[in-house]
């Protein structure tokens, strides 16, 4: 998947968990996006199985796309708290450094990560 579906997935992740329901206009809006650019991308995860959409429009995702939309949301917390940890950052620059990292990491190089952050809290 390209790192724009990844973004569509994860922003319609956090507002629904923000807001319960989600219309392609407060991804619009959330993103800075124009609606019929949204609507496009929301027909191609809808394509391919990670989206569907409701009676009311309401934007649904699929159990697969939830699941890399948890994992992404996931990946951006742990690497944002290891900025901050590691790197004496700010929350903000940590969040927009790990938003751009997420999406090349590796899995293992994640997986050394998590468990750095793992050990650290053990010893607090």
């Amino acid at each position: 998947m390209q790192q724009s579906g990844q973004t569509y997935l994860e922003t319609i992740y956090l507002l629904k968990r923000e807001n319960g329901r989600v219309k392609s206009i407060d991804v619009a809006k959330a993103l800075g996006f124009s609606k019929p650019s949204v609507s496009r991308a929301m027909g191609k995860l809808k394509a391919e199985g990670y989206l569907e959409v409701g009676e009311k429009g309401e934007l649904v995702l699929t159990k697969e796309g939830n699941k890399i939309a948890k994992d992404l949301v996931e990946k951006q917390e742990t690497l944002t708290q290891f900025l901050m940890m590691t790197a004496d950052v700010d929350q903000e620059t940590a969040e927009d450094d790990a938003r751009k990292m997420m999406h090349f990491i590796s899995k293992k190089s994640f997986q050394g990560i998590r468990n750095f952050i793992k050990q650290v809290e053990e010893l607090n």
